[in-house]
């Protein structure tokens, strides 16, 4: 695998916050990548939505 580089200051492992290690970007160890990923499978992480209403004014249509 190609050593990552970078330009900008190292951020900590999302996991666990110990400093990150560039074979295994942004985590600091495989462990912590699968946590990461268990956590995405898992439904822990999801992205905030907003339900609109069918009718709403200034939709689709140009109403």
């Amino acid at each position: 695998m190609a050593e990552v580089l970078s330009f900008t200051k190292r951020k900590p492992c999302p996991v666990c916050h110990k400093p990150s290690d560039p074979k295994h970007h942004p985590f600091c160890s495989a462990r912590c990548r699968e946590v990461d990923l268990n956590r995405w499978l898992g439904g822990h992480y999801a992205i905030p939505a907003v339900e609109q209403d069918e009718e709403m004014p200034g939709g689709p249509d140009g109403d």
